[in-house]
């Protein structure tokens, strides 16, 4: 078959990214469309695959103003063709599974979440919004695009979903089932480590909902020390409520965060997540994990074992948690065992497997 795979933007390195890659190891030959792309904020082997850009891409300011451009991504991916191909495999928290295919090409989507920003996040994202203009006229951008949201939803032959709680919400807001395949979990450098330098560690994109701020507000009540690695448009209000006892790395490499990971003595996850890789990360480590007991944190910590929830999305909950986890006892094989359950070589045969189910039910069908 000749395949095409589609994402939504290639201009961060993340678990979506991350899913690609994959994706490229499957299937080496296929070309990736996506809306825009700035290879210098990739690894080196996007610089050797075949990218197709929207029309986005030639915009004026697009690559550091993209997403002032939001109303103009729907018809941006509308316009890739792509008769070309008999598969074309999209990896979507957004945009990509728009594309347009025709009755006899199949259309699997790798869905990471619905659009967050105008399904269960909407109310909150529009209160993060400052800029009156901007406030005005989103609510009006941000309905179209639901709509085109819902409607090219359809346009999916097969989905395949990250989580079964991303499963409930494909279900919710496009009235459509998914196949749950967690994502991968690169394993292959992670040992278990006995290192403990007795802090907790955070690894996370810096914006709101990630809830940053209530784990700082825990932590400098506590006067525990806490490292946060990674960048946002919330560093800089994270930054001045930070008290002495917590540590901001920005930015840092893979190394590195794996450095922090092996001699922490354990990570937490605040926000609701739609699956969250960072817990399974950590718990590569053989490192306990104090999560928010919702959302993709249960398919990935289990309570009591590999780590322990708080119940409710609060500074007083959070304290708690951290309370009961200083009595516990946690073993660190069963946790690095857990995490080797996610690893790349089942995400891929286990992708490869339902692509091929799908495909052949597919050709029965067109006979």
């Amino acid at each position: 078959m000749k395949i095409a795979l589609v994402h939504d933007y290639l201009n961060q390195y993340g678990g979506a990214e991350r899913v690609l890659e994959s994706f490229m190891d499957l299937y080496p030959n296929a070309p990736i469309y996506t809306l825009i792309s700035d290879i210098t904020k990739l690894p080196q082997r996007f610089q050797e695959v075949e990218i197709h850009n929207s029309f986005i891409q030639s915009l004026p300011f697009s690559l550091k103003h993209y997403k002032k451009m939001i109303n103009l991504f729907p018809l941006a991916i509308e316009q890739f063709d792509l008769r070309g191909y008999d598969l074309v495999l999209s990896s979507s928290s957004a945009f990509a599974k728009g594309v347009i295919t025709n009755p006899s090409q199949i259309h699997i989507c790798y869905c990471h979440t619905p659009m967050r920003y105008v399904w269960d996040l909407y109310h909150q994202y529009m209160l993060e919004i400052s800029n009156p203009i901007f406030k005005r006229i989103l609510p009006h951008v941000l309905h179209k695009i639901r709509l085109w949201d819902q409607i090219s939803a359809q346009r999916v032959d097969s989905y395949i979903s990250n989580s079964h709680n991303v499963s409930h919400r494909i279900n919710k807001y496009y009235g459509r089932e998914s196949h749950v395949i967690h994502p991968p979990v690169s394993l292959a450098h992670l040992e278990i480590s006995s290192r403990n330098e007795d802090f907790f560690l955070i690894v996370s994109r810096l914006i709101p909902y990630k809830r940053i701020d209530l784990v700082i507000e825990a932590f400098n009540k506590l006067h525990l020390p806490l490292v946060i690695i990674g960048d946002g448009y919330d560093y800089p209000r994270l930054k001045r409520m930070a008290g002495s006892t917590i540590t901001m790395l920005g930015y840092q490499s893979d190394e590195v965060i794996h450095e922090y990971y092996s001699k922490c003595s354990a990570a937490i996850l605040a926000g609701e997540e739609d699956f969250g890789i960072t817990p399974l990360e950590a718990q590569g480590h053989g490192k306990p994990v104090i999560a928010y007991g919702k959302g993709g944190a249960l398919e990935t910590v289990i309570n009591g074992i590999t780590g322990i929830y708080f119940n409710e999305p609060t500074v007083d909950s959070l304290i708690d948690a951290l309370s009961q986890f200083r009595i516990m006892n946690f073993n660190s094989e069963d946790i690095y065992n857990h995490a080797k359950t996610f690893n790349i070589d089942r995400f891929k045969l286990e992708i490869k497997d339902f692509i091929q189910r799908t495909t052949n039910e597919f050709r029965t069908e067109l006979v």
